[in-house]
């Protein structure tokens, strides 16, 4: 017997599970659904989500469909890049940033409509069921979690859409039979895996591609861009100012052009499990690179390498759903304080699949040309000084081998 579940609300996208998952909710727990669709820049028409959900019945006023593409770059994915977190070396974290934005809207509006409980579509294999998951508790302790992926017995495609038959949820025709592979999308990335991925020696198939061309495909011209930066976010590409979402776009249709920003990774699930994806982060590769190249100067050296130890820490709490932690809150507050002088600009070579640094200038850079020069600094560096510094540094070693030669 299902427990007594008065208003729920559902992360709904429109498309075949969660609409299976409405109707299921409706007939299994016996209670008022809310939809809540969530515009992070995806890329989709979102007033089908509008009209497919009044047509199972939900009130006009319980439909939520909320354009959060701003938020989502200001408030997450640019503290995010100021921490240069890369998931085991490689990956941008696209798919991970968006669920915690997701849960509190999720919990914003349960609160808003008296819900005592909110649904998600995960699947009990993947880590979104645990980011959902903890970003609710994390907002609301007490909030009662519907994950139907882990309660019903539809365990294939066909039994899905079996389901929806049934009930009249409309079928869309490349929805029936196996999908060859499943993504996600955002304004940061687009994640692909399963069916023909999941082989890891096999070369990911060219149509499973969205956001960028081959990098064969690019132009044989590179593009110069310029990045402007203040205190560690993006503000200007090309001397243009744009707003958060508007830039982190622009730079997607950047990297789109010249193949930027492809990774075939395994990676280790949370739950346990390793997984083969093929992520596409154009604009948000580009901007990495450009980050880092303007640190380069601004940033003090126990200050980088000691954000370049932090970074890896940082990049598992957001993979792993930690995102309202105290300790991604802590690390957050170290980052955003190394961030004060990091302004500037970056220049970028763009092509063919390569983001590469042509230069960086900046009116709090550290990098003195009078010092480092190989000509007459003119007494800003004593070079007998390095004797002693040396010999300093090389006391324990002289020692250790005296005792052990």
């Amino acid at each position: 017997m299902a427990e007594s579940i008065n208003r729920v609300v559902l992360a709904y996208s429109g498309g075949l599970d969660t609409s299976v998952i409405l109707k299921w909710l409706q007939q299994e727990y016996k209670c008022e659904v809310v939809t809540f669709t969530a515009d992070l820049g995806q890329g989709e028409e979102l007033e089908p989500a509008r009209k497919k959900a009044e047509l199972m019945g939900i009130k006009p006023e319980h439909i939520f469909i909320d354009d959060l593409r701003e938020e989502f770059v200001r408030d997450f994915v640019f503290p995010m890049m100021r921490s240069n977190a890369l998931y085991e070396g490689l990956y941008l974290l696209g798919t991970s940033i968006a669920r915690p934005l997701i849960a509190k809207r999720q919990i914003e509006i349960a609160r808003q409509v008296n819900a005592d409980a909110v649904s998600h579509g995960a699947t009990g294999k993947g880590n979104d069921q645990v980011r959902f998951e903890l970003g609710y508790y994390a907002l609301q302790p007490d909030i009662k979690v519907i994950a139907p992926w882990r309660e019903w017995d539809l365990t294939s495609r066909t039994a899905l859409i079996a389901f929806a038959e049934q009930h009249q949820i409309p079928v869309p025709k490349d929805k029936r039979g196996e999908s060859p592979f499943s993504t996600d999308a955002n304004l940061l990335h687009t994640s692909s895996e399963g069916k023909v991925l999941e082989d890891p020696w096999d070369e990911v198939p060219d149509y499973v591609f969205s956001r960028t061309v081959s990098p064969e495909d690019a132009p044989d011209t590179p593009q110069v861009v310029t990045i402007a930066f203040e205190r560690g976010d993006a503000v200007a590409v090309d001397g243009e100012g744009m707003s958060p979402a508007t830039l982190l776009a622009k730079l997607n249709d950047l990297g789109r052009a010249h193949g930027i920003g492809r990774l075939d990774l395994v990676e280790n699930r949370f739950v346990g499990m390793k997984s083969r994806g093929m992520y596409e982060t154009p604009g948000g590769t580009i901007l990495h690179a450009a980050h880092r190249a303007i640190e380069q100067i601004t940033l003090d050296r126990g200050a980088a390498h000691l954000k370049d130890e932090l970074a890896p820490r940082y990049a598992e709490l957001v993979y792993n759903g930690f995102w309202f932690s105290p300790e991604r809150e802590m690390l957050q507050a170290a980052i955003d304080h190394s961030q004060h002088k990091v302004s500037g600009e970056v220049r970028l070579k763009l092509y063919k699949g390569g983001v590469h640094v042509t230069g960086r200038r900046s009116p709090n850079s550290l990098y003195s040309e009078k010092v480092v020069t190989f000509e007459d600094d003119q007494g800003a560096y004593d070079q007998r000084d390095a004797a002693g510094f040396i010999k300093l540094n090389a006391l324990r070693l002289r020692l250790l081998g005296r005792r052990d030669r």
